[in-house]
């Protein structure tokens, strides 16, 4: 009887264990650069393993104390299955699902009812499944963590700029919002726009050559907080930037810059989306807390007020001056993936009803900065385009070398408000992203050598269709529309 015992406990933990280690190396091997913290390590131990141990022992324990003990043999291989099943369901689809927890329970059912007598071989087969996930984990932080982020390294000693004016400085990031010059034209064709009208009443300076270098909101941002060109580095095997958020909140020659010259710094934004992975706050405050935060996803719809948070800290007294990014989602981008699309001219529809409602939401928020800070350095920027005239993002990857669409991806926004109007002489050098606190810097020191460094303005892709896989620059350093592999390339 002991030995049953002994065995019975060995294969509850076995039964527990077995179907979760394959869901937490899938998740691993797709989104490593989302879960690449001890936290999030502690998550999925404590998730996917402990927790069904738990519960397979107390169910196997209450199931012995209940009438019906010839049902018991179904117990272990139900919970087996479910769990792998649910585990699965919980890495694919955000949200309960409670069709596809009922469908699991289904299978599960049926499973157990035909092949409880077969528990050990779909424990084994759990194992064995493992194991094909943790050698595709494992090549996977191979190659992450074998990328060199020399990059990175500054050909001066810009992150020790001296500033001889220290004005307080907002960028706010409305992601995805097109350049005004492209709005009125190309796929946009949206004439009007109240945003622009007040921005040139505050006489703030446009930029209309301005676009982004990358296509998304990580890759982007990487560029502009390093003032470097990743190029993707030269990888196109995966969707991000490995250590990409890390880069732009945790450490960066930008956060440096204004640290060494006193300034307190602020990040405030309306989704966890780029602090998902929960890297080290290098900002010395946040509106978004890592409690608030969830383990699995990547919160890019998850929206949280930063308006009150900005009035509290613009009014926020302090001998520092002041650095904010505010990031802002909308109005965002046409959708993701061809599944969810609504055809490109709903998409379009729906974009210009979000900027609308984002034109709304700056204007409001410029004007109470303003209110209070008259002299400081508002920078409104976005990190690339909408994507309007494509059915969903997923186009950008087809070879294509039409100017709109080009520009529909990349043709970002730009409007700086200067000190006393007064926007320096050099400022046209404000053509893409990777620049804009290079020139910022320079201004802020009045020295004009960090300009002697300036990165090139091309924009970059990753293209996979309709020409050969591979990293492509598509709009050059002048704005014109190309298609040149990276490789090809001298800089």
């Amino acid at each position: 009887m002991k030995s049953e015992k002994k065995y019975s406990l060995k294969l509850c933990i076995l039964a527990a264990i077995a179907p979760g280690l394959y869901p937490i190396f899938f998740y691993y091997s797709k989104n490593f650069p989302l879960v690449n913290s001890w936290e999030h390590l502690a998550f999925f131990i404590i998730a996917f393993l402990a927790i069904p141990v738990v519960v397979f022992l107390v169910s196997n324990w209450l199931f012995g104390l209940l009438p019906f003990k010839s049902y018991h043999k179904y117990l272990l291989p139900f919970l087996n299955v479910f769990t792998l099943l649910y585990l699965l369901k919980v890495c694919y689809f955000i949200g309960i699902e409670k069709d596809k927890i009922l469908i699991a329970a289904v299978i599960a059912a049926i499973v157990s009812f035909f092949l409880h007598k077969h528990l050990l071989k779909i424990i084994f087969f759990e194992f064995l499944l493992a194991l094909i996930g943790l050698v595709s984990m494992g090549s996977t932080m191979v190659q992450f963590l074998s990328i060199s982020d020399d990059w990175r390294t500054q050909p001066d000693g810009i992150a020790n700029v001296q500033f001889k004016n220290t004005p307080n400085v907002y960028v706010i990031q409305a992601d995805g919002y097109a350049n005004f010059a492209e709005l009125k034209k190309g796929y946009y064709n949206y004439p009007e726009n109240t945003l622009e009208r007040y921005l040139k009443a505050e006489n703030f300076t446009l930029y209309p050559e301005y676009r982004s270098n990358y296509s998304t909101t990580v890759e982007s941002n990487v560029t502009l907080f390093n003032m470097k060109h990743h190029y993707y580095n030269k990888s196109i095997g995966y969707n991000e930037i490995f250590n990409g958020r890390n880069m732009i909140v945790s450490e960066n020659v930008v956060l440096d810059a204004f640290k060494h010259n006193g300034y307190k710094t602020y990040f405030l934004t309306e989704t966890p989306y780029l602090i998902a992975n929960r890297p080290k706050m290098g900002f010395h405050t946040t509106n978004f807390p890592y409690s608030d935060l969830k383990y699995i996803r990547n919160g890019a719809r998850r929206i949280k007020d930063v308006e009150e948070p900005l009035k509290q800290f613009i009014a926020e007294e302090t001998q520092q001056p002041k650095f904010f990014f505010v990031q802002i989602l909308n109005p965002w981008h046409v959708s993701s993936v061809n599944h969810v699309s609504r055809k490109k001219e709903n998409e379009r529809e729906q974009y210009l009803e979000r900027l609308e409602e984002t034109n709304t939401a700056l204007i409001k928020t410029i004007k109470e900065i303003r209110s209070k800070d008259l002299n400081a350095v508002v920078i409104l920027m976005s990190d690339h385009g909408g994507f309007v005239g494509m059915n969903h993002t997923g186009e950008k990857r087809t070879k294509n070398i039409d100017r709109d669409f080009q520009y529909s991806i990349f043709g970002a926004n730009l409007a700086i408000s200067w000190p006393n109007d007064s926007p320096p002489s050099y400022d046209s050098q404000l053509k893409s992203s990777v620049n804009l606190f290079r020139v910022l810097f320079s201004y802020l020191s009045e020295d004009n050598r960090y300009l002697e460094h300036l990165q090139e303005n091309g924009s970059y892709l990753i293209i996979k269709n309709k020409a050969e896989p591979g990293i492509y620059q598509t709009i050059d350093d002048t704005g014109n529309v190309v298609f040149k592999p990276l490789d090809s390339l001298s800089f």
